[in-house]
């Protein structure tokens, strides 16, 4: 029960994740993104991963911590193609 409980958390915390992203890529711009947060949020799910090895409790909410883990690090990624935007609108202005 404790693992559909944590599957429930991680999925309604990861849907927000998709929907950042498609927002970050139209908005063109990293102005509004937080390089920390994401990074913090990134680091946590790692860690999420890490105690699901260390206690030996691996099963299939472990690939919800991973998908969660890669979509993150899009915006991670999208975080600084924006931020080269940015730099590339500023030069031109």
């Amino acid at each position: 029960m404790a693992s559909i409980f944590e599957t429930l958390m991680l999925v309604c915390f990861g849907l927000s994740w998709p929907f950042n992203l498609v927002k970050s890529i139209k908005a063109k711009t990293a102005k509004s993104m937080s390089l920390k947060f994401l990074c913090l949020i990134e680091f946590g799910y790692i860690c999420g991963i890490a105690a699901k090895f260390v206690s030996g409790n691996i099963n299939y909410v472990l690939i919800v911590y991973f998908l969660n883990l890669i979509v993150v690090g899009a915006n991670i990624a999208v975080f600084f193609i924006n931020k080269n935007l940015d730099k590339k609108n500023s030069a031109d202005s």
